[in-house]
This record gives C-alpha cells, structure tokens and sequence, in this order.
C-alpha cells in the first residue's frame, strides 16, 4: 500500500480535506514525502490509498476535521506560506463587500441561499462554523474565492429577506402566479405519470422532472393528457400513463443507490423517470442531509 501511494501521490498537490457524500468519511491529497506518508498511516491506520481520485479515503464521520487538524500540524510551513501570499494579494486588491471581513481568516456571512452554499463548497479549504454561523475562508484560497465571489454576492443580495419580500409580491401580481399555485398543489399530491408499459420499480430511488423520489404504488387511475403535459413537461406525448404514488427518499436510501454510468438522455426524459447519476445523486444527497439536520435541529428546540 505504501508503495502504491508513493507512486499515486507523487507531484500531488497539497488540497483540503474533503467530507465523502454519505458523510461518513473524508479525503485529502498531499505532496508525496515518506516520511510524511508513515506518519499519516500511523495516525490514520484505517486510511486508504485511492488510484482513481489520487487521494487518501479516512473513515469516519469527523475524519475531515481530524485531517484537517493533523495537517495544521505537519505541514505548517506550507499553509503559513500560503496564507501569507494570500493575505498580501488580498492587501494589494481587497474584496469590498458587506458580506465579506477580513480577520484571522476571510469570514463570509450571507442569507441562507443554496447557491452561496454551493459556491463556498468548491473553495478549496473553506469550512462552516455552527457556532458563529459564518464561513471560513483562508487567505490561501483567496484567488479561488475571487472567481467566485459576483456569484456568492449576487446571490446572497437575492437572499436577503427585503429582496425576496420583494419577489414574492412581484410574482403574486404576475399571471404567472396561478401557474404556480397549481404546480406547487401537483407537487403536494405526490404523484407523477410513467408510461404503461415502462413502470418505474417500487420501492427504489429513481429520478423524475420533481428530484428523487421513491415509487410505492399504483391504483392503475390513467393519467390525463391535461395535468401531465402542463406539470411534467418534456414527457413522451405517445402511449398510455397512470400516475404513480411516491415518497421522499431517505438520506439512507440515497446513500445505498447504485448511481448510473451516464447521464440520463432524450429516452430517459421523455420517459419521465429514470436511474440517477452521481451528479445528480450528489446533490440530493445534500439536499437530503441538509433536511435531516433541519429536522433535527427544530426537535432540540421543541424538546427544550
């Protein structure tokens, strides 16, 4: 094993560790020194070499910050470096933003929004703090924050709650709104129309127009042309429908899929469902642990 990762990690560059989907482990890269590989194998005797993403695999759920920790520790010279260049870029050329302050580290706190969540996810090093409800950014990730940072701050000022305020009454006063009330009432039947002669299983995760769902059953009711072409677009206007039944799937389920080898195509859509892929598992899975945690954290504040 050691043998392999030399050769694997050889002109690796340093990365920051990184939180596997099912957020049961985490993986990082580094310059290859043997000395440095033995002492990350004896503090991490469960990690694994891995040749088709060139990193280590560390289980555990707090593995990212375990690493994360031991690099602090054994490569400081490097990350004080780093940090120092990015610190004096961002001296030279400063980010004027009200979401944006520079401390310890750059620290980036915005409106909730999925689209600054996703953003700061793909900055390398850049971590969530609970407590202080605020983003981490080191200095050196500063260039990596800079090409994204029009999208971060155009997201975040949709966001904010006068803006959205703002749209809802935008939208309320557009003809587009009864459209909208209807889709969203379509959604709340959970149900969507597949093909007779071309089910989707029962019982396993599955990707429609709607996300992932989970098909659970049928009463064999036919679905009109009406409802089905208005709400699922892109669907195949040949054979006969009924509507399925289905439910959410589960952080657990979406874990336990199997994702497909290619993306879905012109077949698959016109169909209406088929198997996800990993892109597509990916981002429901983090939709789906972001629900879960949701959940959990509206039960503590019930329970106190």
């Amino acid at each position: 094993m050691a043998r392999e990762a030399q050769s694997g990690a050889a002109g690796l560059e340093l990365n920051e560790p990184r939180r596997s989907d099912d957020g049961e482990g985490a993986t990082v890269a580094f310059p290859f020194d043997a000395v440095l590989v033995e002492r990350f194998r004896e503090t991490f005797p469960r990690a694994r070499w891995q040749d088709e993403t060139a990193c280590w695999f560390v289980p555990g759920k707090t593995a990212d910050r375990r690493i994360a920790a031991w690099l602090r520790d054994h490569i400081p010279s490097s990350l004080a470096l780093a940090d120092q260049r990015g610190r004096d870029a961002f001296d030279f050329e400063p980010i004027e933003s009200p979401y944006l302050e520079a401390a310890g580290d750059l620290l980036v706190r915005t409106p909730f929004s999925r689209t600054v969540i996703e953003e700061l996810r793909a900055i390398p090093w850049a971590a969530w703090d609970p407590d202080l409800r605020v983003w981490h950014v080191p200095f050196r990730s500063v260039e990596r924050l800079r090409e994204r940072w029009l999208s971060i701050e155009a997201a975040a000022r949709r966001a904010e709650p006068a803006a959205r305020r703002r749209r809802q009454d935008e939208l309320k006063a557009s003809p587009e709104y009864d459209q909208y009330r209807q889709r969203a009432a379509e959604r709340r039947r959970k149900r969507f129309p597949a093909p007779l002669s071309d089910l989707p299983p029962f019982g396993r995760v599955v990707m429609t127009s709607w996300g992932a769902i989970v098909p659970i059953g049928t009463d064999g009711e036919l679905a009109q042309p009406e409802p089905a072409s208005t709400h699922y677009p892109g669907l195949a206007a040949d054979g006969e429908r009924i509507w399925i039944d289905w439910r959410s799937p589960s952080l657990d389920e979406l874990v336990r899929t199997w994702p497909a080898r290619t993306e879905p195509d012109a077949h698959d859509i016109a169909r209406g469902w088929w198997q996800p892929s990993l892109r597509e598992l990916r981002a429901e899975r983090r939709k789906a642990r972001s629900a879960e945690k949701a959940a959990a954290t509206r039960t503590a504040k019930r329970s106190t």
